[in-house]
Protein backbone atom coordinates (compact mmCIF):
# COMPACT_ATOMS: atom_id res chain seq x y z
CA UNK A 1 0.00 0.00 0.00
CA UNK A 2 2.82 2.37 0.82
CA UNK A 3 4.81 2.01 -2.17
CA UNK A 4 1.40 2.00 -4.71
CA UNK A 5 0.98 5.33 -2.63
CA UNK A 6 4.67 6.44 -3.38
CA UNK A 7 4.21 5.32 -7.28
CA UNK A 8 1.01 6.79 -7.86
CA UNK A 9 1.76 9.95 -5.96
CA UNK A 10 -1.75 10.49 -5.51
CA UNK A 11 -1.22 11.38 -1.46
CA UNK A 12 2.80 12.79 -1.26
CA UNK A 13 4.16 11.93 1.88
CA UNK A 14 7.37 12.44 3.27
CA UNK A 15 7.04 10.95 6.95
CA UNK A 16 5.28 7.30 8.21
CA UNK A 17 4.75 6.43 11.92
CA UNK A 18 3.90 3.55 13.42
CA UNK A 19 3.07 1.20 16.47
CA UNK A 20 5.50 -1.49 16.92
CA UNK A 21 2.93 -3.79 15.63
CA UNK A 22 5.06 -2.11 12.46
CA UNK A 23 8.29 -1.92 14.47
CA UNK A 24 8.46 -5.71 14.63
CA UNK A 25 7.79 -6.00 10.96
CA UNK A 26 10.98 -6.50 8.55
CA UNK A 27 8.75 -6.59 5.68
CA UNK A 28 6.99 -3.22 6.48
CA UNK A 29 10.10 -2.05 7.15
CA UNK A 30 11.80 -2.64 4.16
CA UNK A 31 8.46 -1.30 2.16
CA UNK A 32 9.21 1.94 3.87
CA UNK A 33 12.42 2.05 2.84
CA UNK A 34 12.00 1.16 -0.17
CA UNK A 35 10.03 4.77 -0.73
CA UNK A 36 13.30 6.89 -1.66
CA UNK A 37 13.10 10.41 0.33
CA UNK A 38 10.17 8.83 2.76
CA UNK A 39 11.49 9.35 6.94
CA UNK A 40 10.29 6.85 9.63
CA UNK A 41 9.81 7.03 13.64
CA UNK A 42 8.39 3.73 14.14
CA UNK A 43 8.15 2.22 18.03
CA UNK A 44 9.78 -0.78 18.99
CA UNK A 45 9.16 -2.43 22.46
CA UNK A 46 12.37 -2.56 24.72
CA UNK A 47 13.11 -5.76 25.09
CA UNK A 48 14.12 -5.50 20.88
CA UNK A 49 17.98 -6.36 20.79
CA UNK A 50 21.02 -4.42 19.47
CA UNK A 51 24.53 -3.40 19.40
CA UNK A 52 26.34 0.05 19.50
CA UNK A 53 28.89 -1.27 16.46
CA UNK A 54 28.00 -3.17 13.52
CA UNK A 55 29.65 -7.10 14.42
CA UNK A 56 31.68 -8.40 12.13
CA UNK A 57 30.36 -11.61 9.89
CA UNK A 58 31.70 -14.20 7.55
CA UNK A 59 30.69 -16.77 6.03
CA UNK A 60 30.89 -20.61 8.14
CA UNK A 61 30.90 -23.59 5.85
CA UNK A 62 29.50 -26.75 7.18
CA UNK A 63 28.06 -30.31 6.37
CA UNK A 64 24.19 -31.12 5.55
CA UNK A 65 23.28 -34.44 4.20
CA UNK A 66 26.73 -35.00 2.06
CA UNK A 67 26.35 -31.33 0.62
CA UNK A 68 29.00 -28.87 1.67
CA UNK A 69 26.76 -25.43 2.32
CA UNK A 70 27.21 -21.85 3.91
CA UNK A 71 25.78 -19.93 6.26
CA UNK A 72 26.21 -16.27 7.96
CA UNK A 73 27.64 -15.99 11.35
CA UNK A 74 29.05 -13.39 13.74
CA UNK A 75 32.80 -13.60 13.98
CA UNK A 76 33.28 -11.15 17.09
CA UNK A 77 30.00 -10.10 18.92
CA UNK A 78 31.73 -8.79 21.98
CA UNK A 79 29.94 -6.80 23.70
CA UNK A 80 26.71 -8.82 22.71
CA UNK A 81 23.42 -7.34 22.06
CA UNK A 82 21.58 -6.13 24.01
CA UNK A 83 17.91 -5.01 25.10
CA UNK A 84 17.64 -0.80 23.83
CA UNK A 85 15.53 -0.56 27.52
CA UNK A 86 19.47 -1.58 28.68
CA UNK A 87 21.05 1.26 26.06
CA UNK A 88 18.70 3.60 27.26
CA UNK A 89 19.55 3.15 30.98
CA UNK A 90 23.45 3.22 30.32
CA UNK A 91 23.08 6.61 28.41
CA UNK A 92 24.93 9.45 30.82
CA UNK A 93 22.79 12.18 31.80
CA UNK A 94 24.97 14.49 28.95
CA UNK A 95 23.06 12.47 26.07
CA UNK A 96 19.44 13.32 26.60
CA UNK A 97 17.67 16.62 25.92
CA UNK A 98 14.18 18.41 26.76
CA UNK A 99 12.20 19.16 24.65
CA UNK A 100 8.57 20.66 24.30
CA UNK A 101 6.20 18.56 22.49
CA UNK A 102 2.77 20.47 22.32
CA UNK A 103 0.85 22.53 24.35
CA UNK A 104 -1.32 21.31 27.17
CA UNK A 105 -4.03 21.92 29.24
CA UNK A 106 -1.65 22.74 31.87
CA UNK A 107 1.46 24.14 30.16
CA UNK A 108 3.40 22.83 27.69
CA UNK A 109 4.34 18.74 27.31
CA UNK A 110 7.47 18.25 27.56
CA UNK A 111 10.02 15.22 27.30
CA UNK A 112 13.81 14.03 27.92
CA UNK A 113 14.83 12.53 24.65
CA UNK A 114 18.11 11.18 23.63
CA UNK A 115 19.23 8.96 20.46
CA UNK A 116 21.71 6.56 19.72
CA UNK A 117 23.04 4.42 16.20
CA UNK A 118 22.40 1.34 16.48
CA UNK A 119 22.60 -1.87 14.85
CA UNK A 120 19.65 -4.12 15.03
CA UNK A 121 19.59 -7.87 15.74
CA UNK A 122 17.79 -10.24 13.87
CA UNK A 123 17.99 -14.07 14.96
CA UNK A 124 21.42 -13.47 16.16
CA UNK A 125 22.67 -11.70 13.26
CA UNK A 126 22.87 -7.88 12.70
CA UNK A 127 20.21 -6.41 10.55
CA UNK A 128 19.35 -2.84 9.59
CA UNK A 129 21.73 0.13 10.97
CA UNK A 130 18.81 2.69 12.43
CA UNK A 131 18.68 5.68 14.99
CA UNK A 132 17.58 5.04 18.12
CA UNK A 133 15.41 7.35 19.29
CA UNK A 134 14.03 7.09 23.16
CA UNK A 135 11.76 9.32 24.47
CA UNK A 136 10.88 9.51 28.23
CA UNK A 137 8.34 11.44 30.36
CA UNK A 138 9.80 14.35 33.11
CA UNK A 139 9.48 13.12 36.75
CA UNK A 140 10.56 11.00 39.69
CA UNK A 141 9.39 7.87 38.01
CA UNK A 142 9.96 8.60 34.19
CA UNK A 143 8.38 6.20 31.83
CA UNK A 144 10.30 5.20 28.60
CA UNK A 145 9.59 5.11 24.90
CA UNK A 146 11.24 3.63 21.86
CA UNK A 147 11.51 4.14 18.20
CA UNK A 148 13.99 3.22 15.39
CA UNK A 149 14.37 5.76 12.39
CA UNK A 150 15.62 5.46 9.38
CA UNK A 151 16.44 8.83 9.06
CA UNK A 152 19.87 10.50 7.59
CA UNK A 153 22.77 10.62 10.24
CA UNK A 154 22.99 14.43 9.45
CA UNK A 155 19.18 14.80 10.96
CA UNK A 156 18.19 17.77 13.28
CA UNK A 157 16.82 16.91 16.84
CA UNK A 158 13.78 18.75 15.32
CA UNK A 159 12.59 16.36 13.32
CA UNK A 160 12.73 13.64 15.67
CA UNK A 161 10.70 15.49 18.00
CA UNK A 162 7.95 16.67 15.55
CA UNK A 163 7.69 13.25 14.50
CA UNK A 164 7.30 11.98 17.94
CA UNK A 165 3.99 13.75 19.08
CA UNK A 166 2.85 13.61 15.19
CA UNK A 167 1.42 9.60 16.10
CA UNK A 168 -0.37 11.11 18.98
CA UNK A 169 -2.59 13.62 17.06
CA UNK A 170 -3.68 10.66 14.13
CA UNK A 171 -4.81 8.58 17.24
CA UNK A 172 -6.77 11.36 18.82
CA UNK A 173 -8.08 11.95 15.27
CA UNK A 174 -9.35 8.42 15.29
CA UNK A 175 -10.43 8.03 18.51
CA UNK A 176 -12.62 11.22 18.35
CA UNK A 177 -13.92 10.80 15.07
CA UNK A 178 -15.43 7.18 16.54
CA UNK A 179 -16.64 8.86 19.56
CA UNK A 180 -18.60 12.05 18.52
CA UNK A 181 -18.46 11.80 14.88
CA UNK A 182 -19.48 8.22 14.11
CA UNK A 183 -16.55 7.47 12.57
CA UNK A 184 -17.23 3.57 12.99
CA UNK A 185 -20.86 3.80 12.22
CA UNK A 186 -20.87 2.57 8.45
CA UNK A 187 -22.14 -0.14 6.00
CA UNK A 188 -20.13 -0.50 3.23
CA UNK A 189 -19.45 -3.38 0.29
CA UNK A 190 -16.25 -1.34 -1.21
CA UNK A 191 -13.38 0.73 -0.62
CA UNK A 192 -14.59 3.45 -1.88
CA UNK A 193 -17.78 3.90 0.16
CA UNK A 194 -15.41 3.59 3.15
CA UNK A 195 -12.55 6.03 1.89
CA UNK A 196 -15.72 8.52 1.16
CA UNK A 197 -16.91 8.10 5.08
CA UNK A 198 -13.96 8.28 6.36
CA UNK A 199 -12.64 11.39 4.67
CA UNK A 200 -15.94 12.88 6.04
CA UNK A 201 -15.73 12.08 9.04
CA UNK A 202 -12.14 13.75 9.21
CA UNK A 203 -13.02 17.04 7.64
CA UNK A 204 -16.16 17.45 10.32
CA UNK A 205 -13.78 16.95 12.98
CA UNK A 206 -11.01 19.28 11.12
CA UNK A 207 -14.08 21.54 10.93
CA UNK A 208 -15.11 21.23 14.60
CA UNK A 209 -11.93 21.67 15.82
CA UNK A 210 -11.06 24.94 14.22
CA UNK A 211 -14.68 26.19 15.36
CA UNK A 212 -13.58 25.59 18.72
CA UNK A 213 -10.29 27.61 18.31
CA UNK A 214 -12.30 30.47 17.07
CA UNK A 215 -14.53 30.10 19.63
CA UNK A 216 -11.87 30.58 22.78
CA UNK A 217 -10.73 28.05 25.27
CA UNK A 218 -13.53 28.64 27.44
CA UNK A 219 -16.18 26.95 25.22
CA UNK A 220 -17.54 23.19 26.54
CA UNK A 221 -15.83 21.39 23.69
CA UNK A 222 -15.26 20.63 20.21
CA UNK A 223 -18.47 19.22 20.02
CA UNK A 224 -20.71 21.00 22.26
CA UNK A 225 -22.85 24.07 23.05
CA UNK A 226 -20.57 27.02 21.97
CA UNK A 227 -21.28 26.35 18.48
CA UNK A 228 -25.17 26.32 18.51
CA UNK A 229 -24.63 29.49 20.99
CA UNK A 230 -22.28 30.80 18.48
CA UNK A 231 -24.68 30.13 15.00
CA UNK A 232 -27.76 30.68 16.68
CA UNK A 233 -28.69 26.76 16.73
CA UNK A 234 -27.47 22.95 17.81
CA UNK A 235 -24.64 22.22 15.26
CA UNK A 236 -24.24 18.52 15.81
CA UNK A 237 -21.49 15.90 14.11
CA UNK A 238 -24.63 14.14 12.43
CA UNK A 239 -25.75 17.33 10.97
CA UNK A 240 -22.48 18.33 9.35
CA UNK A 241 -21.96 15.02 8.25
CA UNK A 242 -25.46 15.25 6.42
Amino acid sequence: MLQAMAYEGLLPFKSVVADCLYGNSPDFLDAVDACVGVTTLVAIPGETRCWLQRPRTEDKMYQYKREERAKWVVVDAEPAACPVATVAARLPASSWYRRKVSEGTKGPIEYAFARQRVTLCKEGLPERTVWLVIKRTVGTTPVYSYYISNAPVSTPWRTFVWLSGVRWAIEQCFEEGKTELGMAHYEVRKYPGWHHHMLTTMLAHFFLWHLKLRLGKKSPGPYGLAAADHLGGRLTPAAIYD
